[in-house]
C-alpha cells in the first residue's frame, strides 16, 4: 500500500535526517527495506517518542527501527492503539518494550486491530493466561488476524469432538488450553479439515480413546495434515515394516510421527538409520527413532560409539528422546563404562 513510483525514487531527506539524529544505521535499512526511505510521509520522531515514553532508551529505539523500518510509516494514532491493545495482556510497559524489541514485526502489524482485540478478549474468556496470549502475539501473530468467529468455530469443533470421543466435560477445558498452548496454529485449520482428519482415523479402526491419545501426542499437528498424505505415510510404514493393519495401528500409537511425516521424510530418515547398520527389526521395535533427524541420529551414534557402545547389537532406546533425555542416557552409559564392577574373587590382571 506504499508508493514506490519511479518518479519519487529519491530518498526522503527529512526521514534520513530524523533517522541520523536517532543514531539509526541507515545502511541496514537500505539493505533490508530501502523502499521505506522513499516514502513521502514518515513519522520517525513521533514513533521514537512513543517508544521512549514506554521506557525504550536510544539504543533500543534504533534497534527496533533497524529491524522493522516500516514502523516509521505508521501513524502515532495506530501505534498508540496497538500499545493499548498489547497492554491488555502485558504486565507493564517494561515487558511490552522488551517484546517489541524482540518481535517488532508482530507489534507493527496494525491492519487487523479490531480482530486482534476481539481475539485477545476471546482467549482471555477461554481461560488462557496472559503470558500464553503474549507468546501467541509474538510467535503466531496471524491467528489474531482471523475474525474471532472463525477461531471460536474451530474451538467449538474441537470441544464437540473431544466430548464425542469420550472425553469428560470436567477435563475438556484443560485439554483445549493445553492443545492451544502447544500448537496455536490449530486455529489456522478449518472446522471441515478437523472433522475430516478425525473421521480418517476412525475409518482406520482407531478407537475413540486412541484418537484422543493421538491428538494429545501429536499436539494438534494432525489438523495441519490431510487424509491422502496420512494414508500414504501409513501405507509406506506398512510396506517397510511388513505388518498387519492391527500391528501398524500399534506402531502409529507408539510413534505418531509415522502418521505426521510425509513419505519423503520417512524414507530419508529410514535410509539414514540403515546406513548406520541399524536393522528394520530394530526400528520396528523402537519406531520413535524416526522422530529424529538423520543428523541428530548420526551425532548420537557417534557419541555412543566413542564410549564403546555398539548400537547395532542393542535396542535403540538409548538414541531416543529430547536432547536432555539423551544427555541423561549418555551420562549413565558413560559412568557405567568408567566404573567397572569390582569382583573380589576374580583374578587380578596386572599390566606393566
Amino acid at each position: 500500500s506504499y508508493t514506490t513510483d519511479s518518479k519519487s525514487r529519491e530518498e526522503n531527506k527529512k526521514t534520513l535526517k530524523s533517522l541520523y539524529s536517532l543514531s539509526v544505521d541507515i545502511t541496514k535499512i537500505r539493505r533490508l527495506k530501502e523502499w521505506v526511505l522513499l516514502q513521502d510521509v514518515a513519522y520517525v520522531k513521533e514513533i521514537a517518542g512513543i517508544l521512549q515514553e514506554m521506557g525504550a532508551d536510544e539504543t533500543t529505539v534504533a534497534n527496533i527501527i533497524e529491524r522493522c523500518p516500516e514502523a516509521i510509516l505508521h501513524t502515532p494514532a495506530e501505534i498508540n492503539s496497538q500499545r493499548a491493545l498489547w497492554q491488555l495482556v502485558c504486565q507493564n510497559e517494561k515487558q511490552l518494550i522488551k517484546l517489541i524489541e524482540q518481535f517488532p514485526e508482530s507489534f507493527f502489524t496494525t491492519e487487523y486491530q479490531q480482530n486482534q482485540k476481539a481475539n485477545i478478549l476471546f482467549f482471555q474468556e477461554l481461560g488462557l493466561k496472559n503470558n500464553i496470549i503474549t507468546r501467541f502475539l509474538t510467535s503466531a501473530p496471524n491467528i489474531f488476524y482471523n475474525p474471532v468467529e472463525k477461531n471460536r468455530n474451530v474451538i467449538e469443533t474441537l470441544q464437540r469432538n473431544y466430548l464425542n470421543l469420550g472425553g469428560s466435560e470436567a477435563n475438556m477445558k484443560i485439554w483445549i488450553l493445553k492443545l492451544l498452548s502447544q500448537n496455536p496454529f490449530i486455529l489456522l485449520s478449518t472446522s471441515t479439515a478437523i472433522q475430516e482428519n478425525l473421521e480418517f482415523l476412525q475409518k482406520n479402526d482407531f478407537t475413540d480413546q486412541e484418537v484422543l491419545q493421538l491428538l494429545s501426542k501429536l499436539k494438534g499437528f494432525i489438523f495441519q495434515l490431510n487424509s491422502p498424505a496420512m494414508q500414504k505415510s501409513m501405507l509406506f510404514s506398512k510396506n517397510v515394516f511388513k505388518c498387519s493393519d492391527q500391528e501398524l495401528k500399534q506402531l502409529v500409537l507408539k510413534c505418531p510421527a509415522l502418521l505426521y511425516y510425509s513419505v519423503p521424510v520417512l524414507e530419508e530418515r529410514l535410509e539414514g538409520l540403515l546406513k548406520e547398520g541399524i536393522s528394520i527389526a530394530q526400528i520396528r521395535e523402537t519406531p520413535m527413532v524416526l522422530e529424529l533427524t538423520t543428523q541428530i541420529i548420526q551425532y548420537r551414534i557417534k557419541k555412543l560409539s566413542a564410549l564403546g557402545y555398539d548400537i547395532k547389537s542393542g535396542n535403540l532406546e538409548s538414541l531416543n528422546g529430547t536432547k536432555k533425555d539423551f544427555e541423561v542416557t549418555y551420562g549413565k552409559i558413560q559412568s557405567k563404562r568408567e566404573r567397572p564392577i569390582f569382583n573380589p574373587v576374580a583374578p587380578l590382571h596386572i599390566e606393566d
